[in-house]
């Protein structure tokens, strides 16, 4: 067991391809995708083509949140989204009310106000019905990214010398809103007839249950899988920023994950949040080049937008979780990379590793 980072106990996930982990992770295996026409047209009045889960299989909304007024359609999807699969993740957690939950969210547009605030947390203990430690809570709106970057906040908080033992971790997100459609359009970024160079909006949820490798050990608990400590970078030259594009900001991230997370063997798979924009693409080109060393030469690349299309915040926790069921079921090795990077610069990787 390394020295560094912790230990996933359990995990949820919902995607267009599948409502739970499991069903998500074979449906990846498969190469299913779920690409479908919507109603909602674009600047040039074809049908956006989306990854979003049928209104019937989302849960409703609570009643008591359904008499509440100023909730937009997003934080409502969002809601619907999140709760079964926290509900799956805290399945096995004892004392849930002391468990805090670090939750990724959408960052802000330009001149908008933030997609949620801390209120989020309060209705989702209430729509999920998990009852976790809404005080000690903390949102991470930082883009698709935020997952990644809640999880090296909630690993930092089982370090030796805390009074926490378990945290909830997770992430969620949907395109299906029509100012952030509108707005995508605009910049031609959404992926439209035989276009080369756009994404297909999706949306999800995952969570991650941890615990303190300490804790792991002298519990004799069984964890499904370790995670590394999480690295973090910047990119100047992001999508939205005036400065050159150098690929510096993944680059930097790998490098500092490779140099402190003491990973001992070479990455055998590659889980990214590319999406298709030939933009991550380039960025990996320059992250993989000046980081090979620490690569198997045969190692898989995994980017399963290509099934699911683009889960924005959702990204990181599930594709840490598509990893780790993997992994436990004896198709992918370990140790994986999960990368993930955000249109306006915060990027973040993790490693995941077999627990034996």
């Amino acid at each position: 067991m390394p020295e560094k980072g912790a230990a996933i106990m359990n995990m949820g996930m919902i995607t267009a391809v599948g409502l739970d982990a499991e069903q998500t992770a074979a449906s990846v295996r498969a190469g299913i995708t779920r690409f479908s026409e919507t109603s909602i047209h674009n600047k040039r009045f074809v049908p956006f083509t989306m990854s979003i889960l049928p209104e019937e299989v989302l849960p409703p909304l609570e009643a008591e949140i359904d008499k509440l007024t100023g909730l937009t359609s997003r934080q409502i999807r969002m809601l619907r989204l999140a709760a079964p699969a926290l509900q799956a993740a805290a399945e096995t957690a004892l004392d849930i009310e002391r468990i805090p939950l670090y939750l990724g969210v959408p960052e802000a547009l330009p001149g908008r106000p933030a997609p949620v605030d801390n209120k989020f947390l309060e209705y989702l203990s209430l729509q999920s019905g998990v009852q976790f430690n809404v005080a000690e809570s903390r949102l991470f709106p930082k883009g698709r990214a935020a997952g990644l970057l809640a999880l090296k906040e909630a690993i930092e908080l089982l370090e030796p010398g805390g009074n926490v033992e378990y945290v909830m971790v997770g992430g969620v997100d949907t395109y299906l809103d029509l100012y952030l459609l509108g707005n995508l359009d605009m910049q031609d970024r959404i992926l439209v007839g035989q276009a080369m160079d756009g994404f297909i909006p999706g949306e999800g949820a995952g969570f991650l249950l941890l615990t303190a490798l300490e804790n792991a050990t002298n519990r004799k608990l069984s964890p499904l899988a370790l995670v590394s400590p999480v690295s973090r970078g910047f990119e100047e030259g992001h999508l939205y920023s005036e400065q050159p594009y150098k690929g510096d900001g993944l680059a930097t991230a790998l490098s500092e994950l490779f140099a402190e997370s003491g990973i001992a063997e070479p990455i055998n798979e590659v889980y990214s949040a590319m999406n298709g924009e030939n933009h991550w693409a380039k960025e990996w080109g320059v992250a993989f080049m000046r980081n090979q060393v620490f690569f198997n030469q045969e190692h898989g690349m995994r980017h399963p937008a290509d099934c699911y299309g683009d889960t924005g915040v959702a990204s990181g926790i599930i594709l840490a979780a598509l990893a780790v069921i993997g992994m436990k079921e004896g198709y992918r090795k370990s140790p994986a990379l999960v990368t993930c990077s955000s249109d306006y610069g915060e990027r973040a990787a993790a490693a995941i590793l077999s627990p034996s």
